[in-house]
């Protein structure tokens, strides 16, 4: 069985506004026995999509390689944007050495209100997947529901917007949860399946997923 611990603290500037919540990077990054490309830092890695569809988006000429520039460029704009990043899983067990949520068992969370209660310009909380079985939406509507907080829907649209209250200090707080299409691979087929994407991609037969998230992640970004 093997132990797969998140191998960074949450990175949450002093006005943040906006929360990037996942689950955990891939475990070479918590062995670190990093590929060629990969960033030793949030969503460092070469295979994954956030710091490209970001990248696309504000023109930042990241680098993808690992070194302390790369982790900087990062670090530079979540700090201008007043975006954070903190995923809900802090470790679990795997019997298969792999980055799928599904594969997770005994997971421990970090406790995501501990950290929206400690940083109050926080409202918006960017979920990088949905609410399929150990994904990042899937543990925030499990933790709610141990502190009985409900989460109502706004929008069933994708990507699907949430709502939930807290009173902190006799303040009545809102945060506002949307749940991104992932930026994996894996979530490629049910972008196929999706009607906007379809509708686009006859619009613009060169149209694919990647450009698909883009739209989508500037929306809220």
């Amino acid at each position: 069985m093997f132990i797969h611990k998140h191998p960074y603290k949450p990175f949450i500037p002093k006005n943040a506004s906006k929360l990037i919540v996942g689950t955990l990077p891939p475990p070479r990054f918590s062995t670190e026995n990093l590929k060629k490309g990969d960033v030793n830092f949030c969503y460092g890695s070469i295979d994954g999509q956030l710091w490209k569809i970001l990248d696309e988006i504000f023109k930042l000429k990241l680098h993808f390689e690992t070194t302390d520039f790369a982790i900087k460029q990062r670090k530079i704009f979540l700090i201008h944007n007043n975006i954070g990043i903190c995923d809900i899983v802090e470790s679990c067990e795997r019997k298969k050495i792999d980055a799928s949520d599904l594969g997770m068992e005994n997971i421990a969370l970090r406790d995501l209100l501990f950290y929206i209660k400690n940083n109050t310009s926080i409202h918006t909380l960017l979920l990088t997947g949905g609410n399929s079985k150990n994904g990042p939406e899937y543990h925030l509507r499990k933790q709610l529901k141990e502190k009985k907080i409900t989460l109502k829907l706004i929008s069933d649209e994708t990507p699907k917007i949430h709502e939930f209250e807290f009173d902190e200090n006799e303040i009545r707080r809102k945060i506002k949860v949307i749940s991104l299409t992932a930026p994996s691979g894996s979530a490629n087929r049910a972008i196929g399946s999706n009607p906007q994407y379809q509708h686009l991609k006859k619009q613009h037969p060169k149209f694919n997923t990647f450009d698909f998230r883009v739209l989508q992640y500037k929306k809220f970004f």
